[in-house]
């Protein structure tokens, strides 16, 4: 058993999380095993891993929650420059590595680069809430969700928090995978900026300031309930032009990745392995560098002529093994100083 001050629950889940997250991003089985032309295997693992990001963002909020109540301001300066040099170096990077490798053979660097930098810039407030690549849009939008703790706990209004959290959260699944039917206009893609992030902070920032606590039992039925609703919601969104696999957060999902949240407080040696303490700091490197190890298993897959289940064979476990070296290559290099967040995921 491991000896340490971390709770193994919580540094256990965010390795599962960041599986699950590897594998939405590999978007497997979305061209074989169709029913009826519709690949329900491939939409269904697509939505099961929906609890991995708000997963991240409740154990945030429950592991700053002590420095944010006692300092807010200097406690969202000290844990937001680490992160933001991180998304600046990332977001270089994936702005500069070229996706397409036949393009650049057969058109050249910059013309690839081009098509890529223009895309962006066809909706550049977007863009610049996610960076250089899509999947960095966790990071400004996980600063967003704790400068608004972060000042209202300094204006003396933390009775604002839950509120103000659960009106943003309302009007991001309204105007994100309900806007077919509510047609509600947006700056952005709600997923991105305060929109989905702030109540899963606020949640997390809650339990631990109230310490919360809900029986095993209990916790179970919230997720059991959870799940139905999210996934009854995709399904019934299928009616109104929406794809199934197209979620990133719905009514139920805050209801799902809070249930698996507190049924990991309920049980905190769950995991509890020398190896979990040794890999769980290096989770925001492993994923802020994975999906860019992903689009390069893509093309190695292409040179290969993989294709359909042999390709997603491939790709999701190559993907896993490089970008665990790549990390851990990194964090042996004085490089490692751009890891430095990780110590706010990991501070109890």
């Amino acid at each position: 058993m491991a000896t340490t001050n971390k709770i193994a629950s919580l540094e256990f889940s965010r390795i599962i999380a960041m599986i699950a997250i590897v594998g939405l991003h590999c978007q497997m089985a979305l061209t074989y095993w169709q029913w009826d032309g519709v690949p329900w295997l491939g939409y269904m693992l697509n939505q099961l891993a929906r609890f991995a990001v708000p997963l991240f963002f409740l154990i945030s909020g429950y592991l700053i929650q002590p420095k944010l109540s006692d300092n807010p301001i200097e406690t969202l300066k000290n844990y937001a420059q680490p992160l933001l040099k991180i998304w600046l170096v990332w977001s270089a990077i994936c702005l500069l590595v070229p996706f397409r490798w036949q393009a650049v053979a057969e058109s050249g660097y910059l013309v690839e680069r081009q098509a890529y930098w223009d895309y962006l810039m066809l909706n550049p407030f977007n863009s610049l809430l996610e960076g250089g690549l899509v999947h960095l849009w966790f990071i400004p939008a996980l600063v967003i969700a704790v400068a608004i703790i972060a000042f209202l706990v300094h204006i003396g209004m933390a009775q604002l928090l839950l509120p103000t959290a659960v009106l943003l959260y309302l009007y991001g699944v309204f105007a994100g995978s309900y806007i077919t039917i509510t047609e509600l206009p947006t700056p952005f893609f709600t997923r991105n900026g305060p929109f989905f992030s702030t109540l899963l902070v606020v949640l997390g920032y809650l339990v631990r300031a109230h310490q919360w606590q809900w029986s095993r039992n209990n916790t179970i039925r919230v997720i059991l309930a959870g799940m139905a609703l999210h996934f009854g919601e995709a399904y019934y969104l299928i009616n109104y032009d929406i794809a199934f696999n197209s979620h990133d957060f719905l009514f139920g999902t805050v209801i799902w990745a809070l249930g698996v949240f507190m049924w990991l407080l309920a049980h905190p040696n769950f995991g509890n392995m020398p190896w979990v303490f040794k890999w769980s700091p290096s989770i925001l490197g492993i994923y802020v560098s994975h999906l860019l190890v992903i689009i390069m298993m893509m093309n190695v897959a292409g040179m290969l002529g993989l294709n359909q289940l042999a390709k997603d064979a491939f790709i999701y476990p190559a993907t896993i093994i490089v970008t665990l070296l790549l990390v851990k290559g990194i964090e042996a290099t004085p490089l490692k100083s751009f890891y430095f967040a990780s110590y706010y995921f990991s501070n109890y």
